[in-house]
């Protein structure tokens, strides 16, 4: 990409990083007393494959500050009955979870030991995307370290976000193959009342390894065999009959849609993507690619399956084609009443105040169209934003610092595609036609085919350069994506 990093820039840039490290960084020295970065890198050892509830390591800041070191790698992990070699972050499927408070600073050494270039993306935080900040466009090289920095304001809203490779042209493949982690930003002390995190992926295996995509595919988006939480198979939560849980689930899969059933869960809302709200009472909730859950939810007395059943996103061309996009039905995790198992309070939900937009005066309103058109090939697409794909020599989208636009997204396509925006939160103004009666923010946005979405955003802070696109990560990486500049 056109920041790709020399490795004189690479140094230098970390430099910077590395001498902002005496502020705030005492206490989090391990290992090797010369570096400042956390790492929970495991052994090689797979974890064990049998069905209890597993969560990856959490790293959390001290003193305003957390300094960790990902090392991105393939590794061997055990899934199911199977030994494979997928993608990790410091040897995990996912990466350690990553718990921030509001104006905290993460610094991550990004350790690139693959054959092949990838970056990092904070999917969700509302930080810089400028120089080594959530910036799209770096490059590191193979065998190369890069040392980012994200600073949360003190105002950053509270909620689950997650990190994942954004290196264009490879970011469906370098997800599919493992590379995701949460990140929690909240005030509480995690203890007793620490919420379960779950991280939803899925993968298809050929031959011991990830399997590569086709190209019908990534027309349609792929949908991997095996579900996955937390790099588990169905993993059971164990808790007494009546006890509440309180479950942070991500969509990290690259198409998948999570059609959620709560139904005998007695399942309260807190949150979708960030920004908590007093709780509100569920049976159903959808989390297109990149959305994620803050549910509280109550253990039934008899053991019950939380599933993502079969979700209809549209079709492709004609025929057999029609019905591809559709993933079968999958459990993801089953609750399971034991009176002898531990019951950890759940913490009180603090709602916190936020603008609504709506009734704002809006600065500029844009329309931007998603489409697919005939490409190369015999199952081949273009995959376009307003009739161009991504190029990121382009500034698509111009905004002058501090205006309120109001975006309306017209999806053309015959398939539902996910609307991602980086740094800024969008607010839902109109779904489906009717007008969104609640105050209600994402980050990732589903337009459904031959419909349209019209959301208002404060573009308020941290001028730069960044994406949109859409969430269908193969579809990004074949060019539904573009640039916008704040300025």
């Amino acid at each position: 990409m056109s920041e790709r990093l020399t490795r004189r820039q690479l140094l230098a840039l970390g430099a910077a990083g590395a001498g902002a490290l005496g502020v705030g960084a005492a206490g989090l020295l391990v290992g090797e007393a010369a570096s400042p970065f956390l790492t929970d890198e495991s052994s090689s050892e797979p974890k064990s494959s049998d069905d209890a509830w597993f969560e990856p390591s959490v790293l959390s800041s001290a003193g305003g500050v957390l300094a960790v070191e990902l090392r991105v790698a393939e590794r061997e992990v055990l899934i199911g009955e199977r030994r494979v070699r997928m993608l990790s972050y410091n040897g995990t499927v996912p990466g350690p979870t990553l718990h921030l408070r509001p104006g905290d600073t993460l610094r991550v050494r990004l350790r690139n030991e693959l054959a092949v270039p990838t970056n990092l993306h904070t999917h969700g935080l509302h930080v810089s995307a400028a120089g080594n900040g959530d910036n799209p466009f770096l490059s590191v090289g193979p065998g190369e370290s890069f040392e980012y920095e994200f600073a949360l304001r003190a105002d950053h809203p509270s909620g689950v976000f997650w990190y994942h490779p954004h290196r264009h042209g490879s970011v469906a493949d370098q997800l599919f193959g493992g590379l995701s982690g949460a990140i929690v930003v909240d005030r509480d002390e995690w203890g007793a009342s620490a919420p379960r995190v779950a991280v939803v992926s899925d993968v298809t295996f050929s031959g011991g390894a990830v399997a590569a995509a086709s190209a019908m595919e990534r027309m349609i988006g792929r949908n991997g065999e095996t579900v996955l939480v937390n790099g588990r198979i169905s993993p059971v939560i164990e808790s007494p009959a009546g006890s509440r849980q309180r479950l942070l689930v991500i969509n990290a899969c690259a198409s998948r849609y999570l059609d959620l059933r709560l139904r005998g869960l007695d399942a309260r809302v807190r949150a979708i993507d960030s920004r908590l709200h007093a709780e509100r009472g569920a049976e159903r909730v959808v989390l297109a690619p990149g959305n994620r859950l803050d549910v509280v939810v109550a253990t039934p007395r008899e053991p019950t399956e939380l599933r993502a059943v079969s979700y209809d996103r549209g079709c492709v061309g004609m025929g057999a084609h029609g019905s591809a996009t559709a993933a079968p039905t999958a459990s993801l995790l089953t609750i399971r009443p034991v009176a002898t198992a531990p019951s950890a309070p759940v913490a009180d939900a603090v709602v916190e105040s936020v603008r609504d937009l709506r009734q704002a005066p809006v600065d500029r309103r844009r329309v931007l169209t998603l489409d697919m058109g005939a490409g190369m090939g015999m199952f081949g697409a273009r995959f376009v934003i307003d009739g161009r794909e991504f190029d990121e020599r382009r500034v698509d989208q111009r905004v002058d610092l501090g205006a309120i636009e109001e975006w309306t997204i017209r999806n053309r396509s015959s398939m539902d595609h996910p609307f991602h925006l980086h740094v800024w939160p969008m607010q839902l103004v109109r779904l489906g036609g009717r007008d969104v009666e609640s105050v209600e923010f994402r980050d990732v946005v589903d337009v459904p085919a031959g419909g349209e979405v019209v959301v208002r955003i404060a573009f308020d802070r941290f001028p730069g350069r960044t994406v949109y696109h859409c969430h269908i990560l193969d579809h990004e990486d074949l060019g539904m994506m573009g640039v916008v500049e704040v300025a």
